[in-house]
């Protein structure tokens, strides 16, 4: 869709896609709880399972082949812009997309919703890759979390900032999720979703306050989790894991290929702007290639 043919009822769609409040009807809460029953069936067996999210092929076979080598099942899924991902032996393929049939889909979207298909689920960006020490170690983080508990990229701002209302997040760049904490987040209205102040479960005293001090961005519902319904998140530092962040963030070189709004195609950005070679050189993972 161009520019010109861009409407406002495609925008809300592809909003609904990314994982929305503000947009996501109520009433397709029953259908997600329908489908998750056929995402459990397909993860019965997986007890260590890491979603690979699929926007470029040979990105999603580095990413499969890292999780396999520190003993977690790559769970592979991807952007219908992007086709059929890839599948490397051991991984398991589930569509989170089917039955929906959005033109487009973030992968937080079955993310907020992991209570209903699994016991715990690790996750993180399309354009992250990670060192294998670095790997290694958050694999035996996410392996040991409690149920109850979320592990994630520590994104808060500094104590004096949030002091004065500047919260931030918990940042879904690599993260772990249990199945108890996202049955939490979602009976008490915090979750991974944008503008979390818009969930149906949202306590309506609370709109206005989470409305006014969380960002609407991804990740600002679980901060909202920790700091105003006490639950429990164990911070990973993002030093951890810059290095290997593909991003347009703080790249003035970086040269986008698709629209930088909702319709943003990271299959066309991210090979245009990084050499996946290059890059596992860098962070020495050349024997994943």
């Amino acid at each position: 869709m161009t520019e010109d043919n861009y409407t406002e009822e495609q925008r809300q769609t592809l909003r609904e896609a990314k994982g929305n409040w503000d947009v996501f009807p109520v009433s397709r809460i029953v259908e997600m709880e329908t489908r998750a029953r056929a995402w459990r069936d397909a993860l019965q067996d997986v007890s260590r399972p890491w979603l690979c999210w699929n926007v470029d092929p040979d990105w999603c076979r580095v990413q499969q082949r890292l999780v396999k080598a520190v003993g977690w099942t790559p769970v592979v899924s991807g952007d219908p812009r992007s086709g059929e991902p890839p599948l490397e032996e051991g991984a398991v393929r589930v569509d989170f997309n089917a039955g929906f049939d959005y033109p487009i889909m973030h992968f937080l979207f079955p993310v907020e919703f992991a209570h209903l298909f699994t016991e715990r689920l690790a996750f993180w960006h399309s354009d992250l890759l990670i060192r294998r020490p670095v790997m290694e170690d958050l694999a035996r983080r996410f392996e040991a979390l409690p149920d109850g508990h979320v592990s994630a990229v520590d994104a808060r701002r500094p104590w004096y900032k949030r002091w004065y209302g500047k919260r931030d997040r918990f940042w879904e760049l690599v993260a772990c999720t249990t199945a108890g904490a996202s049955r939490s987040q979602f009976q008490r209205g915090a979750g991974w979703w944008r503008n979390v102040w818009r969930h149906p479960n949202c306590p309506e005293s609370l709109r206005t306050k989470l409305q006014r001090r969380y960002d609407y961005d991804h990740g600002a519902g679980v901060l909202a989790w920790h700091e105003v319904h006490g639950g429990p998140v164990h911070p990973i530092d993002l030093e951890l894991v810059r290095e290997g962040h593909c991003t347009r963030i703080g790249r003035p070189d970086y040269v986008p290929q698709s629209p930088q709004d909702d319709r943003r195609d990271l299959s066309k950005d991210l090979s245009y702007n990084y050499d996946l070679e290059q890059v596992c050189e860098e962070l020495e993972l050349k024997e994943f290639l």
